[in-house]
């Protein structure tokens, strides 16, 4: 029995809809549990990422069809620019999100992202560069461009999986400036999935962008706290984000299905 297009769209959104609700209620549940558990915020977050990692870990090991799609990437060889072009957009991700949420910030503020400062200073430098440095760009990686990514790609295409997966991974963050921030790399990440099917790279540039909020003090790029660079960085990542995806959607293998 064949399904009419309209049909068929319809269920392609409500799964864009349903898989993002159901895993982040699921990990929300966990986390809450875990923080009743251990009782400070910071620490019980990091346990989460790395439990988080064992958990998709282990589907993407003993049940690799459950998250694989077509079509699967073709080999370095066939797409010799994509590392290129990912070190660029990534740098004009970096900067684009830091521009809007440091503007975002001076003309609004934003209480959610001060109250995370205070929990993460609370907490000590020691837990906090545990969940920066190691469980959250594992953690996440592993939930979003590990888990949902994928299960949104076996139904949609990759644009559509891959903003939603951005805005999701967005949203749970909390609060308007790190929004901002997050989007851009978001976007970038999803596509460097698309690109490899392999969480590493992923994982790594999550550490870097983390690595790099860190080290550039909020001052030295406070030049860029206004809409005009905003927009511009915007576009330009925008732009670089777009080559990206015309290399990925075109480097692929049509027909292939392949697990990891």
């Amino acid at each position: 029995m064949t399904t009419s297009p309209i049909t068929s769209r319809l269920l392609g959104i409500g799964r864009c809809a349903l898989v993002p609700f159901v895993v982040v209620a699921v990990y929300l549940a966990i986390g809450t549990g875990t923080v009743l558990l251990i009782g400070e915020p910071i620490v019980a977050t990091a346990v989460l990422g790395m439990l988080v990692v064992v958990l998709v870990g282990a589907v993407r090991i003993l049940r690799p069809q459950w998250l694989a799609h077509a079509p699967f990437p073709r080999t370095r060889a066939q797409t010799p620019r994509f590392g290129r072009t990912v070190l660029g957009c990534a740098a004009l991700a970096f900067f684009a999100g830091q521009s809007l949420a440091l503007w975002i910030y001076v003309t609004a503020g934003s209480a959610g992202f001060d109250g995370s400062n205070q929990t993460r200073h609370a907490a000590g430098a020691l837990a906090t560069l545990l969940l920066t440095m190691v469980a959250a760009p594992a953690g996440e990686e592993a939930l979003f461009r590990g888990l949902i990514y994928p299960l949104l790609r076996k139904r949609v295409g990759i644009l559509v999986s891959t903003l939603v997966t951005a805005v999701v991974f967005g949203l749970l963050h909390g609060n308007a400036v790190q929004f901002a921030s997050c989007l851009p790399m978001a976007v970038l990440l999803a596509l460097v999935y698309e690109g490899t099917r392999a969480l590493w790279p992923c994982v790594l540039l999550h550490l870097g962008f983390n690595l790099a909020a860190a080290l550039v003090p909020a001052q030295a790029l406070g030049g860029l706290a206004n809409p005009v660079s905003a927009v511009l960085l915007c576009l330009a990542f925008a732009s670089c984000a777009w080559m990206l995806y015309r290399q990925v959607a075109g480097g692929t293998a049509p027909g292939a299905v392949q697990g990891e």
